[in-house]
C-alpha cells in the first residue's frame, strides 16, 4: 500500500510538470509489485554505501599491517643480520662449519677454526645461520652455552673476563674470589660448568668477532688460554675467529699458534652481475610464510619489475663494479629508506658518478632526539649506541 500511494503521488507530480500527460510504465511497475523497491531504494543505498566505507576501512587496516610487517622483515634483514634471509654461493662452507659444530655440541669434540673474508662478505650471516640450524635440535639447544666476544668492545683480558663470567651467567658463583691469573680464572668459570665427566659436560661455543684485534692485545692471554683449552681434556669448547685479515696467522704468538688447530675458511665474493641481481630481488621479495599470500605475491611481482628495470639495474652495476659486497648493497637500500623518511638530506649537490655510500649528507634530527630514540630502542647496536654516548653526551 505504501508503495503504490508513494508512486501515485509521484505520478501525480509527473502529470503536473508536463501538463498532465502520464509517465508510461509508472502503472504498470506498481501493478507489478516493483514500487516497493523504488520506496526502499535510498534506504538500501545508504546501506550499501556504509558497508563501502566499512570494507574500505577494513582493507585500509589491512594494508597497513602488511606494510608493518614488511617493515618488520626488512629491518631485521637488513639491520640486524636476520640467519632467515638466504645464503648465496657459500653452502660448502656453511656445511664444513656446521659439521664442525655439530662435533662440539653432539659428540663433545673441542674445535678451533678462523672465517676469513673481506667485510660484508657474509662472515657473520654466515655463522648465525649455523647457530640458528644448530639450536633447532631439541637436545642441543637444551644444553648448549654461547658466548659472543668482539674485539673492538673487550679490549683488554679483564673486560672480557667480565663479560665471559655475564654471558656464562656466572656472576653468583664468581662472587668475591679472587684469581692468581687469567687462565686460572677462566679454568674455574668452565669447571662450573661441568655435569660430570667430558661427554656429559656443557659445551660452550666462543665466537671471536674482529679476531685480529685480539691478537694485538698484551701477550695474547685470551687467545692462548681459547686454544689451550681447545687441546685439553676439559670443557668441550669450539672457538670460532672472524676476521678479514688474510695474514692473521702471522699475528699469533708461537705458542699461540702451536694449539690453533689452523683451520679456515675463507669467505670470496666471487660472483658475478647476474647473481648480484639475483641477490638483490631476493633480498626484496617477501618470503612464502608471510601472513597475506595476495600481498606478498603483488610485492614480488613488482620486485621482478624493479630488478629488470634498465635504471636500476644501471645503478647497481656502477655499484657492483665498485663494492659488491652484500653489506654495501643493504647500505645502499637502507640509505634510500632514510632520504624518504627524510631523516637525512645530502650536504650539497651531487654529481651523477659519484657512489652514494660517499656523499656527505647531512642528520636531521637533533641530540635529543637520538638519546631518546636510544631509550626507547632496546635492540639498538651497539656501535651506534656507542657513537651517541661518546658524542652527543657532552654537547
Amino acid at each position: 500500500m505504501l508503495g503504490a500511494a508513494v508512486c501515485a503521488a509521484w505520478q501525480a507530480q509527473v502529470k503536473r510538470g508536463r501538463g498532465g500527460g502520464e509517465e508510461p510504465g509508472c502503472s504498470q511497475a506498481a501493478a507489478a509489485g516493483f514500487a516497493p523497491v523504488q520506496a526502499g531504494f535510498p534506504a538500501r543505498g545508504f546501506e550499501l554505501v556504509e558497508m563501502s566505507n566499512r570494507k574500505t576501512k577494513s582493507n585500509s587496516t589491512i594494508h597497513a599491517e602488511c606494510l608493518s610487517e614488511v617493515q618488520r622483515i626488512f629491518r631485521e634483514r637488513f639491520c640486524h643480520q636476520s640467519p632467515h634471509s638466504n645464503l648465496f654461493g657459500v653452502n660448502l662452507q656453511y656445511k664444513h662449519l656446521l659439521d664442525l659444530l655439530k662435533r662440539t655440541v653432539i659428540n663433545g669434540e673441542s674445535n678451533s677454526v678462523l672465517i676469513v673474508g673481506p667485510r660484508g662478505s657474509g662472515k657473520t650471516m654466515l655463522i648465525n645461520h649455523a647457530l640458528k640450524e644448530l639450536m633447532e635440535i631439541r637436545e642441543v639447544s637444551e644444553n648448549v652455552l654461547q658466548v659472543h666476544l668482539n674485539g673492538l668492545l673487550q679490549i683488554n683480558d679483564k673486560i672480557a673476563l667480565k663479560e665471559i663470567t655475564r654471558q656464562l651467567n656466572l656472576e653468583n658463583v664468581v662472587g668475591d674470589k679472587v684469581f692468581g691469573s687469567f687462565a686460572e680464572n677462566l679454568s674455574f668459570l668452565l669447571e662450573a660448568l661441568k655435569k660430570g665427566d667430558r661427554a656429559s659436560s656443557c659445551p660452550v661455543i666462543f665466537i671471536l668477532d674482529e679476531f685480529d684485534l685480539f691478537a694485538h692485545q698484551k701477550n695474547q692471554t685470551l687467545l692462548y688460554n681459547l686454544f689451550d683449552i681447545s687441546q685439553s681434556a676439559q670443557t668441550p669448547v669450539a672457538v670460532i675467529g672472524l676476521t678479514c685479515r688474510l695474514d692473521i696467522l702471522e699475528l699469533l704468538e708461537k705458542r699461540v699458534k702451536s694449539r690453533f688447530s689452523h683451520r679456515q675458511i675463507h669467505l670470496m665474493n666471487s660472483f658475478g652481475f647476474p647473481q648480484y641481481i639475483k641477490i638483490f630481488k631476493e633480498q626484496l621479495s617477501l618470503p612464502a610464510e608471510f601472513p597475506d599470500k595476495a600481498f606478498a605475491e603483488r610485492w614480488n611481482e613488482n620486485t621482478q619489475c624493479l630488478s629488470e628495470d634498465s635504471t636500476v639495474c644501471e645503478v647497481l652495476q656502477k655499484h657492483f663494479n665498485v663494492n659488491k659486497n652484500l653489506r654495501s648493497l643493504h647500505m645502499l637500500l637502507a640509505f634510500e629508506h632514510l632520504q624518504q623518511l627524510e631523516l637525512i638530506k645530502p650536504m650539497e649537490r651531487t654529481s651523477v658518478n659519484s657512489q652514494r655510500e660517499y656523499q656527505l649528507v647531512k642528520l636531521l634530527l637533533d641530540n635529543t632526539q637520538i638519546m631518546n630514540a636510544l631509550q626507547k630502542y632496546s635492540n639498538c647496536p651497539t656501535d651506534v649506541r656507542q657513537w651517541a654516548t661518546s658524542s652527543l653526551s657532552w654537547l
